[in-house]
């Protein structure tokens, strides 16, 4: 019997919704979405969405969670609201994919992970980059042991954002965005960290708030970090660095070492030669432009959550899964505060 396309509705209707859109627009093509509308309080974004993708909005959130056929609701607003929008989608009987971060807490994001558990329902999070291509081949790297026993990990998020991007009513505060670089801009490199590493044991940070632009959040980070396994690391990770490099993430073991530059990887064994390459160079929307990257990474991680829905399990990228960034985040930000 052939499948019913899974009805998804969209939640904001900002910055985030271009990848997202791209993505449905061609699993609409595969047969596997139908897309059932957006919502937005402004009307303005409303307008803007249904003149670029030609798709019907709802002025109220309600109309949208009732409407027929509606199955997923993608949570795109910012990550404040994400709790309320989902107990709302929750109580419908909807299944869920929320972008990053999953709430403006580790107690907020678990709330939201325990709702949807508690209700049987999919909770997928949009951490995107575990499903570039260079990523995935990095991360078979290491579960065969090719780089033998990891030793050294760091990861790099060195990144501008311009006075355009901080230009929106409260972008960068503790009220809109609950973090600064590590929640709001790092957040994909540090857990694609941990997806590849696993979990960290200790954390020594250092933070501040730079004097180029008016945010009550931190723009510049550093931490050192031992991980569970045993290797030690170092993260550093910043908007202030004009006009925005390649975020990298390197990892050495006993058997090998791995340069993961965006979405480009190096793998370089013991006995020399020149590395494996995999992936390509492409932006990773370090710079001015936040949204310079392929939607091809959104849209395998959707793709993981319709099989997740259709086959009865928990998508690899579940809600549980993204609490381990926020817990680090957390803690480097506490220490941090003892350093102050």
């Amino acid at each position: 019997m052939k499948k019913m396309p899974i009805g998804v509705g969209l939640v904001g209707l900002g910055m985030a919704i271009t990848p997202h859109m791209l993505s449905l627009r061609e699993l609409e093509e595969a047969g596997r979405v139908r897309v059932i509308g957006g919502y937005a309080p402004s009307p303005p974004r409303r307008d803007a969405f249904t003149a670029r993708w030609g798709a019907p909005v709802f002025a109220e959130l309600s109309a949208l969670l009732e409407a027929p056929g509606l199955d997923l609701v993608f949570v795109l607003t910012p990550p404040g609201s994400h709790l309320s929008v989902a107990q709302a989608a929750i109580a419908r009987g909807k299944h869920l994919l929320v972008e990053k971060p999953l709430e403006l807490t580790v107690m907020r994001g678990e709330a939201l992970a325990d709702a949807a558990d508690a209700a049987g329902l999919r909770c997928g999070v949009c951490l995107q980059h575990r499903f570039r291509p260079a990523a995935l081949r990095l991360k078979t790297a290491l579960e065969s042991g090719e780089l033998g026993t990891p030793l050294s990990a760091s990861a790099s998020i060195r990144w501008w954002r311009d006075e355009a991007y901080f230009a929106q009513p409260g972008r960068g505060t503790m009220a809109r965005d609950g973090g600064g670089v590590l929640l709001t801009q790092a957040i994909h490199t540090i857990d694609l960290l941990l997806h590849l590493m696993g979990p960290v044991r200790d954390a020594a940070g250092f933070a501040f708030t730079s004097p180029l632009r008016q945010i009550d959040t931190e723009d510049v980070t550093a931490a050192a970090l031992r991980f569970e396994n045993g290797a030690i690391g170092v993260l550093d990770a910043t908007s202030v660095a004009r006009p925005g490099f390649p975020e990298r993430i390197e990892i050495a073991g006993t058997e090998g070492s791995a340069a993961l530059i965006a979405n480009r990887l190096e793998l370089h064994g013991t006995q020399g030669g020149p590395p494996e390459l995999a992936g390509e160079d492409a932006p990773g929307g370090g710079g001015a432009d936040p949204m310079a990257f392929d939607h091809g990474p959104h849209r395998a991680l959707i793709t993981e959550l319709l099989d997740a829905i259709e086959q009865g399990r928990e998508p690899s990228n579940s809600a549980r899964s993204a609490l381990p960034v926020q817990r680090l985040i957390e803690a480097v930000l506490t220490d941090a505060g003892r350093h102050a």
